[in-house]
């Protein structure tokens, strides 16, 4: 089986269901960093808190790397 190869320039049109998968990103990465915060916030044990904070501000840089990059060809765009 060929493992396909990642693009290296993203298309500058988007089609409709890329853009619901994008979106579908965004709420995905905002969800999981919401909730990430969310149970640190409950957790008892340093240790796991910590890791619950460093994954919530994983998924936060994802959900900000995404939106730059939309921001960013949006404006090339118009």
């Amino acid at each position: 089986m060929q493992q396909s190869q990642p693009m290296e320039q993203p298309p500058t049109l988007v089609s409709t269901k890329d853009q619901m998968y994008i979106t579908d990103m965004l709420a995905w990465n905002l969800n999981a960093c919401k909730k990430a915060h969310f149970f640190a916030e409950q957790c008892q044990t340093p240790e796991i808190q910590q890791a619950l904070e460093q994954a919530g501000q994983m998924h936060q840089r994802h959900y900000d790397k995404i939106l730059s990059y939309l921001n960013t060809n949006n404006k090339t765009m118009n």
